[in-house]
């Protein structure tokens, strides 16, 4: 199992802020579409939204059946996606390389005890991302499915990396 890059930093306002970065084998307009497309959402995030993420605006976005007012606060296509989920910030950021995509995700949360349960939970999303973006979706994978997965030895390892 290999690891993303991660770091977890103190933000402005008292929270913390994971930073998750992963290099993807697809270009920038495909990741962006399946970071903002509700159909492909819908294939590997925890969360399924009510409308599409690409344009600023307020959305709601499903998880476990119940919906949350959020609000997406930017939209650069294929650059920069942010938007809040459950009081965390989301702010994806996407960068062409040789290869692909490095897409980075910074995940502002209540304080430093979520960094490696979020890490292992995006890892876990966007490992099932890549096989959407590949052509052979598996569907989401959350709650129980995860464990199943290996998301509690994720986020054991990922503990370990942030210390």
């Amino acid at each position: 199992m290999e690891l993303a890059d991660v770091t977890a930093r103190p933000a402005d306002d008292g929270r913390w802020t994971l930073v998750f970065t992963r290099d993807l084998r697809h270009p920038p307009e495909k990741v962006w579409a399946a970071l903002t497309e509700p159909g492909q959402l819908r294939e590997w995030a925890p969360f399924e939204p009510d409308r599409d993420l690409a344009t600023p605006g307020a959305a709601t976005l499903v998880m476990d059946g119940a919906g949350t007012e959020e609000t997406i606060l930017k939209a650069d296509r294929p650059h920069l996606l942010e938007y809040t989920w459950g009081g965390d910030l989301l702010r994806w950021e996407l960068e062409p390389t040789e290869s692909g995509t490095r897409l980075r995700l910074s995940h502002t949360m209540p304080g430093p005890d979520w960094a490696a349960r979020n890490a292992a939970g995006w890892h876990v999303c966007l490992d099932t991302a890549d096989l959407l973006l590949a052509g052979t979706p598996k569907g989401r994978v959350v709650g129980d499915d995860a464990l199943a997965h290996g998301w509690q030895d994720l986020r054991d390892a990922y503990e370990t990396k942030l210390s």
